[in-house]
Formats: C-alpha cells, structure tokens, sequence
C-alpha cells in the first residue's frame, strides 16, 4: 500500500503513527494541495491529505477512515476496542482532537494571507475552540495514565498529534504550562518510536 502525504500534516502524522504502532509496511509519498504542481486532487476529489492506496487501486480518505481500516485490517496491537461504548470514547477523543486541528489549520491559513484581507474575529474564534478544547483535553484526562484510563488507543494518538502539532505551528500557545497532565502525556507518547519519528518538518 502507499501513503499520499506531506511532512507537516497532523493527519498525515496521525497515519503514520498507526501504521507504525501496527508495524505496517508501505511506501510513503510527499505530496500536498499547498505546492505547486502537486497531484492531491487528481487522486481524491476533495484535495486533501493523507491518502492511502490500496494494493488493488482502492483509494481510502480522510485520516479517521484510514486508521479504522488499519486497525481493522492487522489484528496486532488493537488501538479500538470493540464495545460499542468504549469505541464511542476513543472516536470522540479521536474527533476533539482532529477538531483542534481544523482550527489550528484555519488559523495558521489566515495568517498567510495578506495582512488587509485577514479577519482578526475569525482567527479568534478559532483560537477560542482550541482553548476550549484543550481545556476540555485536560479536564478529561485528568490522572490518567492515558486517555482511556490504563490503556494505549487511537485516542491518544490523536490527541499527541494534535499537541504536536502546536508545538509545531503555535509555540505561543502555553498548553504545557496551563496543563501539565497534557504535557505529560506527550512526554510520554515521544518516548515512542512512532511519535519519534513522526515529528513535523518543514
């Protein structure tokens, strides 16, 4: 199989991260919708990043779909349970998380463009969800070892891809001063070689 994405990417990271956790093989091609040239969109329609190409052609998107079908497709090192209600806690972690990517994403857009054409309200109500939710993060969090309580998930992989990532692209925002468990958990998640190896690069 080969993976469609880019080295900045928080979802694209996300990707990697299970297909490592599973010990997975694949081919890995840089690509993204933000360079010239680029052939995003002539393999899935809505242009965007990660994709993962099937041994026999099937296109898969976006990242949530991926790694539920990775998860499924090895049976190795399961990040989701079964139950119902269990599963419903990790997907949720899982689309808090990707949702303080969206936000952080939109931002770090907007401020590309040109200073006049900027809007200061909506860069600040999307930096109020990533407030918000990070606040919500921790709270859920709370002592827990991990954020399904005792065990390593898809949860955590998400969230430490989404903390990385503003580690990344928005150091002035203090989430490891205002929430020591969170950093914690980060700390922890880099003492993988998943997380090691998946470090944004520019």
């Amino acid at each position: 199989m080969k993976l469609i994405g880019s080295l900045t990417s928080p979802y694209v990271r996300k990707t990697r991260v299970v297909l490592a956790e599973k010990k997975i093989d694949y081919d890995f091609e840089l690509d993204s919708p933000w360079t010239p040239e680029n052939q995003v969109a002539h393999v899935n329609p809505l242009g965007k990043i990660p994709i993962l190409v099937l041994d026999d052609n099937t296109v898969l998107f976006d990242s949530r779909v991926i790694v539920e079908y990775l998860d499924n497709v090895a049976p190795n090192n399961k990040l989701m349970p079964g139950q119902n209600r269990e599963r419903t806690e990790v997907k949720r972690w899982e689309a808090l998380a990707d949702g303080v990517c969206d936000a952080a994403a939109l931002v770090f857009l907007e401020k590309k463009r040109p200073g006049e054409l900027q809007s200061s309200e909506w860069v600040a109500r999307q930096e109020d969800k990533i407030i918000r939710s990070l606040e919500f993060m921790s709270g859920e969090l709370a002592d827990n070892t991990w954020c399904m309580g005792t065990h390593f998930s898809l949860a955590d992989v998400a969230v430490g891809c989404a903390l990385g990532y503003l580690a990344f692209r928005f150091p002035d925002i203090d989430w490891q001063e205002k929430h020591p468990n969170l950093a914690r958990l980060y700390d922890k998640l880099m003492r993988r070689r998943a997380f090691l190896d998946t470090v944004p690069q520019i």
